[in-house]
């Protein structure tokens, strides 16, 4: 058989190390020989004593043996201050490097400074005249030795490199207006259509690298640099590589992962760019179909997808009406259907698509073209199914967060009336009587605030939904009170709190509003919401039906003035009129009205 050692000699191949064989340890012990130099140097070849070089043994020679030999071997101590510091090799005792190597690195070191570029205006031009060049001579051998490509293969890997040399302007972000105005940044979005997909994936991830959320620019900056990106049409091209790019491939998938964070910074930049990507609307259906590529297990990319989604309809409410307008809730519905009867995987990207999914549904089913299109795909059926699963699926909580949203006005009135004619009432209120998280108790309160609101007087729909509350001698108007004794008594611990007084005046303003600030976000953590959702419910029933209004005068009263039983009510439903913002808006009007009606009746 031909022995490994053979196999290497034919390979023909250059070995930059070699197995030593393996030998006996104590023999190498014992053939190592002190010299007696002092200069510390032994010699640099071993002297062959039998004329055999593959039997020489390596190392010093052992000192010759005297009788009073007590057998302490092994090298000398370091020379001293006069003795010269090299062993044969040109070695520093303690330093592990030859005099040569020591002799570059002292000059290195000392040149530090001289290697040091400096990154200016200068060196912008500079680097921007090779990149150009770099960029037409391959653009000229490439069509001179079109079906060569050993012809130009050269002027292509210069111009990687001139691609990558520009990722320093990250650290420089002060120049990203100059780097505009050369013309670079087209120049550098224009190489996305290369028809070497290696160097656009290079042109990618600078894009990428440059406008990433922790290059250290102002504002300003950021968008001079995205104004020339989206002017060189980058949107376009990034569609076009969507297009060609093979996911099969390691390097095209790095490409589409890379080319998916660019749309992750620009969305960051500012809203008006978030509409500007939502217009293309090429681009969002490209989303939504990789957001329902049939895979394995849940890709990166696929995730990453869903996440740009997500993005982009928290923007603005622009994105949410175009996503409504391409039927994206449908194929959204679709996509986490099957999330009723299991769960993905825990803490993988799988899940976090799932999460992504949710939120690009909530946000859209916040306008009233994307409740139509809730309804109309029976998003509504879907929640209810998914709230009635037995076991405690993770859907569970985003299908009750998407209806809540789904059913607020304005533009809710189909979706609550949907959730009636579904069987949805046993299945809301049969999980309100159960002991809840914060999050779950707010959403399901805000769901019966609502129908209160929204369902038309008199209605089926209506009538129905006050029974639930009349229903077992009022027992969830019990647990609605219950509750806001829960809620009230955690508002009322932060507004005790020393730490968050707001009404002192040894203070300037602006710590004046960064307290008043403090205060209101402990007082939203600890339940502020929930306790006036509570309280509109609460007044919707006193207005509605005589017996929940005895029931709750003697709920408040328990251990108090019997004349105060409303006032706490009163109180926080005026706070939440006088809050309304717009009044300039049907919404706003319509709120204020409303919240207005429901005070004349807690007298």
């Amino acid at each position: 058989m031909t022995s490994i050692d053979e196999l290497f000699k034919k390979s023909g191949l250059p070995s930059k190390r070699k197995l030593d064989p393996v030998r006996d340890p104590t023999e190498i012990y014992k053939s190592a020989r002190l010299t007696s130099s002092s200069n510390g140097k032994s010699s640099r070849h071993a002297r062959i004593d039998d004329g055999d070089e593959d039997d020489a043994e390596a190392g010093p020679a052992p000192p010759p043996a005297t009788d009073d030999d007590d057998g302490d071997y092994g090298p000398t101590m370091p020379p001293g201050e006069d003795e010269e510091g090299d062993d044969e090799e040109g070695r520093f005792f303690g330093g592990g490097i030859s005099a040569q190597e020591k002799e570059i690195l002292d000059f290195v070191d000392g040149n530090d400074a001289l290697s040091e570029e400096k990154i200016d205006l200068q060196w912008l031009k500079k680097t921007a005249l090779n990149f150009e060049r770099k960029i037409t001579k391959n653009s000229e051998l490439r069509a001179r030795y079109e079906n060569d490509p050993g012809k130009f293969i050269d002027s292509e890997a210069d111009l990687d490199s001139s691609i990558k040399s520009l990722s320093i302007l990250g650290e420089h972000p002060d120049l990203y207006s100059d780097f505009a105005k050369l013309g670079c940044v087209g120049s550098l979005v224009g190489l996305l259509a290369h028809e070497n997909t290696d160097i656009a994936i290079d042109a990618i991830e600078i894009i990428g690298e440059l406008t990433d959320e922790d290059v250290n620019a102002t504002e300003e900056q950021f968008q001079s640099l995205v104004d020339a990106l989206l002017e060189a049409d980058l949107l376009g091209l990034l569609v076009s590589n969507f297009g060609r790019l093979d996911e099969g491939r390691e390097e095209d998938r790095s490409g589409v992962y890379h080319a998916l964070g660019i749309l992750e910074n620009l969305c960051s930049s500012s809203v008006g760019t978030a509409e500007t990507i939502a217009r293309d609307e090429t681009l969002l259906k490209w989303l939504l179909a990789r957001a329902q590529r049939q895979e394995k297990t849940v890709s990166q990319n696929k995730q990453y997808a869903a996440e740009i989604l997500a993005i982009l309809v928290q923007s603005s409410a622009a994105n949410r009406r175009r996503l409504a307008e391409l039927d994206a809730v449908d194929t959204l519905l679709q996509l986490v259907a099957p999330y009723r009867k299991r769960d993905p995987e825990k803490g993988g990207d799988e899940e976090e698509y799932m999460e992504n999914l949710f939120e690009a549904l909530t946000c859209v089913a916040d306008e009233p073209l994307g409740k139509t299109k809730f309804v109309e795909a029976e998003g509504v059926e879907l929640c209810l199914l998914m709230l009635r699963e037995s076991g405690k699926l993770i859907s569970k909580g985003p299908a009750l967060r998407l209806l809540d949203h789904a059913a607020a006005a304005p533009g809710g009135e189909a979706v609550c009336q949907k959730v009636v004619e579904a069987g949805g009432l046993k299945t809301l209120f049969t999980s309100f009587m159960k002991k809840h998280d914060h999050q779950t108790t707010e959403h399901l309160v805000g769901i019966f605030a609502s129908m209160l609101r929204l369902l038309p007087a008199n209605s089926p729909e209506r009538i129905r939904t006050l029974a639930k509350f009349v229903e077992k001698d009022y027992e969830k108007v019990d647990k609605l009170v219950k509750l806001r004794r829960e809620y009230n008594a955690r508002v009322a611990a932060v507004d005790d709190d020393p730490r968050l007084d707001v009404t002192g005046d040894d203070e300037d303003a602006d710590e004046a509003d960064a307290r008043a600030e403090e205060w209101l976000s402990r007082r939203l953590e600890a339940g502020l919401f929930s306790l006036q959702t509570i309280d509109v419910i609460l007044a919707w029933l006193v207005a509605e039906d005589d017996g929940a209004k005895k029931k709750i005068r003697t709920l408040m009263t328990e251990g108090s003035n019997v004349g105060i039983a409303f006032d706490p009510i009163r109180e926080n439903v005026r706070d939440l009129m006088m809050g309304v913002q717009d009044m300039k808006s049907d919404e706003g009007r319509d709120t204020y009205d409303m919240l207005d009606a429901l005070l004349s009746f807690l007298h």
